[in-house]
């Protein structure tokens, strides 16, 4: 990685924390789009690696979750606000709580909404916040039903090993 790419940070609001994503590499990044691949930061059986796309313009984190054999499991969409300091050379990834997961069968399942309204409740995000989040969500539904969520994983390296589900 070069010197003068930014150290990446995920913030979460539940459970409250702040996470360097050390094992993310960037391999493209623009004011509109970054681009990683990464592996898991803890060990996990079900995925060792993937690849995402924030669509910083969007409000949208989507990544590609991948076995050791480089089969896609699903696609992980995190609803997001970007915060840079180019001072300290770092982005902030504030995760907006709700996701959605679009299997490889196709199947979408909206996550976490009850955190966002726990959130809320708990004064840990504003109203404004929360609009956003809902928004944002709205927006990557509306993508996603039209099944245009390929287009979003254009920008995604072709993976090495293709295999048929």
């Amino acid at each position: 990685m070069s010197m003068n790419q930014p150290k990446l940070f995920r913030r979460r609001f539940i459970p409250d924390e702040l996470v360097e994503l050390k094992n993310d590499v960037i391999l493209r990044m623009d004011e509109n789009v970054i681009v990683t691949e990464w592996t898991a930061l803890k060990p996990r059986k079900d995925f060792t690696h993937g690849q995402s796309v924030f669509l910083t313009q969007k409000g949208w984190k989507i990544s590609r979750f991948l076995d050791a054999r480089e089969k896609c499991l699903y696609t992980y969409c995190d609803i997001i606000e970007i915060c840079r300091d180019d001072r300290e050379n770092t982005i902030l990834f504030n995760d907006l709580l709700v996701d959605v997961i679009v299997y490889e069968d196709g199947f979408v399942k909206v996550m976490d909404t009850g955190e966002l309204a726990d959130a809320l409740a708990q004064r840990l995000i504003s109203v404004d916040t929360a609009i956003k989040a809902l928004r944002l969500l709205d927006d990557l539904l509306q993508v996603i039903y039209a099944g245009r969520l390929p287009e979003l994983l254009e920008y995604l390296p072709e993976r090495r090993v293709s295999l048929a589900l």
